[in-house]
């Protein structure tokens, strides 16, 4: 593919204004909601080659919440598109001010494998919603998915809207030597970093949608069995290829033994007594990520789990007790089924163990006290989280999810994916029948004093 081509191709096709109209975004997003549906044991399929998904995962963390955004952006758009009034000031009487709304123009969307259609098409939502063309760029460690997802785009549009481009690093590459008005990307930080780097060359703006060791903290009034429930749903979601797992666990020592027993019992419900048997479990998307998950454990440490199996890529959820932040496990994102223990003494231990490291993407924290959760709501700096759950804050279309710090920069999801896309122009409509004196010179005395009445 000639990718510059394909660039230039769609910077004329957005020149013609053809994306603009409210009719043609609403037309778009519902030919893709048709595809989509239309095409939906294929993506199933897909998921289930790619990372073993089962249907289900695959329907609830993938497909129903991509419908899920779909409608909620489509029911809102007219409202999202027109322009927003705002007071004038009085010494710029008569005029009307109020910001205006655009596209960037031609974008790019990078997106990662672990998640490969929910995280390649609801930012997609947000970019055709907005009113832009763009390029969508697939994980190559998710071929299935990736195939499904370049069918399903070019059955919806023509290239010179929306395109996709498979392939490597090297695709990568030339992708980035292009000048794009935006660029959205989804992974790892140190390709975050770089992605950054190439776009700084064309002063493209971004959003990086980045990850991080995400914690979670219980302490002593948690209601433990549930708490060790939903925190084991989320540690397992895709077996722990999410950007916001709970990393690693910072628990009161006090309840720590009974919560481990929980948390042992949960996995055995949810996954059975051999979760490598079970064949709705996920594996690791490729060996190379196996090997290095588990190289992160400590044979020593394991109190629960511990085994893969190399040839269906499967790991055990693996509790790993008595760890010390300078063990392997905590010097990286884990990314796997592997859940690391520290405990405190104090409350005040945790908050000050997570707010001395790089701000997460997540934090969970299982508490009743509800000045705990303030504290920790008020004094921790992270993306976003839960108090008494996991995971599920993403799962929204009202209210943005994204990072801070090395945890990302930027939003989206619902109207902040419209946002995200879309520049806002402040408009100044001034009148012409009146045109007030007191701006020209020749200044004097009585200019200054009005000035002084306008501008305090």
């Amino acid at each position: 593919m000639d990718i510059q081509a394909l660039v230039t191709a769609q910077r004329a096709y957005f020149n013609t204004g053809a994306t603009l109209p409210l009719s043609a975004r609403r037309a778009a997003l519902q030919r893709l909601r048709e595809a989509i549906t239309a095409h939906e044991r294929d993506i199933t399929a897909a998921l289930r080659s790619d990372l073993n998904k089962s249907p289900t995962e695959s329907y609830m963390c993938e497909v129903g919440l991509t419908l899920s955004e779909l409608s909620f952006v489509e029911k809102r758009l007219g409202r999202w598109m027109a322009d927003r009034p705002h007071l004038t000031p009085l010494a710029q009487f008569p005029a009307r001010s109020f910001t205006v709304r655009e596209p960037y123009g031609v974008v790019l969307i990078m997106s990662p494998w672990n998640y490969p259609f929910l995280l390649t098409v609801e930012p997609l939502i947000g970019a055709i919603a907005a009113g832009n063309c763009c390029v969508v760029k697939p994980s190559a460690y998710s071929p299935a998915t990736s195939a499904v997802l370049r069918g399903i785009l070019a059955e919806c549009f023509p290239p010179e809207f929306v395109a996709v481009v498979e392939g490597g690093r090297a695709e990568n590459q030339a992708l980035l030597d292009q000048k794009f008005d935006y660029i959205f990307f989804t992974g790892g930080v140190e390709v975050g970093k770089e992605v950054m780097t190439r776009a700084a060359r064309h002063l493209t703006p971004v959003t990086l949608e980045l990850g991080g060791k995400s914690p979670c903290i219980v302490d002593s009034t948690a209601r433990l069995d549930l708490a060790a429930k939903r925190l084991v749903f989320g540690k397992l979601l895709n077996c722990g290829q999410t950007c916001v797992a709970p990393d690693y666990l910072l628990i009161d020592r006090r309840v720590k033994a009974p919560f481990l027993a929980y948390v042992q019992r949960w996995i055995t419900v949810m996954y059975g007594e051999d979760p490598l048997d079970n064949d709705g479990y996920v594996r690791m998307v490729n060996r190379k990520h196996f090997d290095r998950v588990m190289g992160l454990m400590d044979p020593a440490k394991v109190v629960f789990g511990g085994r893969g199996d190399p040839e269906t890529l499967k790991i055990q959820p693996t509790v790993l007790d008595n760890v010390s932040p300078q063990d392997p496990v905590m010097q990286e994102e884990i990314f796997g089924p592997v859940l690391p223990v520290l405990t405190f003494d104090q409350i005040g231990e945790a908050l000050d163990f997570v707010n001395a490291r790089p701000r997460p993407l997540a934090l969970y924290l299982f508490s009743r006290e509800k000045s705990t959760q303030e504290r920790f709501l008020r004094r921790a700096s992270f993306g976003g989280g839960c108090i008494n759950d996991t995971v599920i804050h993403l799962a929204t279309s009202r209210m943005g999810f994204g990072g801070v710090g090395n945890s990302g920069m930027g939003s989206y999801h619902g109207r902040d994916s419209f946002e995200t896309f879309s520049h806002r122009k402040s408009i100044v409509k001034k009148s012409t029948l009146l045109d007030l004196p007191v701006r020209y010179a020749p200044y004097g005395p009585g200019k200054d004093r009005l000035l002084r009445l306008f501008l305090r």
